[in-house]
């Protein structure tokens, strides 16, 4: 008796699997690439190497939010300008391009937590009499700024007299500042630190930012899901000293000088 049940059972099993063949499959991994937008032209954060090739500390972040997922990426490398709307338009799932989290952006994307605490400081030329950010604002000055960056709304917002002029490359900008075509340059502290360490002869960098900022990772308004994995990233990859490893990796001098200078470091 218990031999003829047995049989019934594996015809019924039998007839199942031929009938819905993934009735025991397991459920597949999400092998759809997690499409990532950044602006590969601000190094050491974002760039690329000889061979073209992504890296730098927002692409090892990618890889490293990847594997947390058990998803593979695709970088998409567009101007920093056309990120968000890249974003809106489902043309990527995450911006991780050194942006900063503001209100004016989130009236469009959501962020992630913090990441990276920063700020804007000021490029000028050697011999200027500007000494902060309430030089700057006065006839005769000309300012510049990166197109699409809090420096640039800043700019907007609270300069009433002097001249502000944008460009699309932040090299330009510092460019301007070094054949003093303009009198100063605002920007993150961080790139305003290098530019004035590579003008060492020309020019000088007011590092005590004029105004505090974070850096997030955008996602799209309504994504919750991607949002709560984001965010278990970054704490699982913070408590597992993984922007250190990156700090140590790509900005270990420049971690060294900020001390000695007294400027906390960013991670």
């Amino acid at each position: 008796m218990k031999r003829a049940w047995l049989k019934v059972g594996l015809l019924l099993i039998s007839l199942i699997l031929l009938i819905c063949p993934a009735a025991f499959a397991q459920a597949p991994a999400n092998t759809k690439p997690l499409v990532i937008g950044m602006e590969l032209n601000y190094p050491p954060f974002e760039m690329t190497d000889q061979s073209g090739t992504p890296t730098g500390v927002g692409v090892d972040m990618a890889h490293a939010l990847g594997d947390f997922l058990h998803r593979p990426i695709t970088i998409e490398n567009m101007p920093f300008e056309g990120l968000i709307p890249a974003l809106k338009t489902n043309r990527i799932d995450l911006i991780i391009s050194s942006m900063t989290a503001t209100d004016e952006r989130r009236k469009s994307i959501t962020f992630s937590d913090p990441y990276l605490s920063t700020g804007l400081s000021i490029l000028v030329q050697k011999k200027s009499t500007i000494q902060n950010i309430g030089d700057v604002d006065k006839q005769g000055m000309t300012v510049v700024v990166k197109i699409g960056t809090t420096s640039a709304d800043y700019a907007r917002d609270h300069f009433k007299n002097a001249t502000v002029l944008a460009f699309p490359q932040d090299t330009t900008c510092a460019l301007e500042v070094v054949q003093g075509k303009a009198d100063a340059f605002l920007y993150d502290q961080m790139s305003i630190y290098q530019f004035a360490k590579k003008h060492s002869d020309t020019t000088r960098g007011l590092l005590e930012p004029f105004q505090k900022e974070s850096w997030a990772i955008g996602i799209r308004q309504g994504n919750a899901e991607l949002e709560n994995q984001v965010n278990a990233f970054l704490r699982d990859f913070k408590a597992h000293k993984g922007f250190d490893a990156l700090g140590d990796k790509y900005l270990k001098e420049d971690k060294e000088a900020f001390k000695q200078m007294g400027y906390p470091f960013y991670f």
